[in-house]
């Protein structure tokens, strides 16, 4: 599966936006991580602490410029006073929830959009640390504005970016989605200039699922973790 439209998976800001990285959350970080390793054969390597917002994450590489991130509470913070994003104080189990695309020019994208009839909400200034003290910054818009089938934005600054670390790669070999109306999800990718880079879109609850090439063999992601 091709990320981006380049060898590095970069998206300049007359390019369409291209996949950044899959979102798979989960209320038990480090069971989901050992689950994750033993499914793949590889074992996610520490991203960091959110600070201010209750979780951290855990990183593999995609091939092509993203990445999949395993996000959950932080046991080094106190909770937050507000839900913690992609719903993970609601999750009985891990689920591939989000997915998001790399665009530069984050507040031109989202202007775009609202013209274009769809609001992925104003963009956040976020960073944190890396195991190595590298500080990683960039901006979003909130998660979950379209339910977890539209992507949100994300604008790395022309800073560090994640994938660049030397991740351990997993490829991902399909990613596919449903939801109950189909044309209206593929109108709000249209607002955000985005193209669906998986699988035709099939009708039913919202839910998203990827494959990716573990070691022993693929393994799927979506409401829990499968391998064949």
């Amino acid at each position: 599966m091709t990320l981006g439209d380049g060898t590095d998976g970069t998206a300049g800001p007359d390019t369409d936006p291209v996949l950044d990285h899959l979102v798979y959350a989960t209320p038990d970080l480090d069971r989901t991580v050992a689950e994750v390793a033993e499914l793949t054969g590889v074992r996610p390597v520490r991203g960091g602490h959110h600070p201010g917002r209750g979780t951290c994450n855990y990183l593999l590489g995609l091939g092509g410029g993203g990445y999949f991130e395993i996000i959950g509470p932080d046991p080094a913070q106190p909770a937050p006073g507000r839900p913690r994003w992609f719903g993970i104080d609601a999750l009985d189990g891990p689920r591939l929830v989000a997915w998001a695309v790399r665009v530069t020019g984050i507040a031109g994208r989202v202007a775009r959009a609202r013209a274009a009839g769809y609001d992925p909400g104003d963009p956040v200034a976020m960073s944190r640390r890396t195991p190595d003290g590298t500080e990683l910054a960039w901006q979003l818009t909130p998660p979950g504005a379209g339910g977890g089938l539209t992507p949100f934005l994300l604008d790395w600054g022309g800073g560090p970016h994640p994938s660049g670390a030397g991740l351990p790669v997993v490829p991902l070999v399909s990613l596919a989605a449903r939801h109950p109306d189909p044309a209206a999800a593929r109108a709000e990718w249209a607002a955000l200039g985005v193209r669906w880079p998986g699988a035709p879109i099939t009708t039913g609850p919202v839910q998203l699922t990827a494959v990716l090439a573990g070691r022993h063999g693929p393994v799927s992601f979506g409401r829990g973790a499968v391998a064949p």
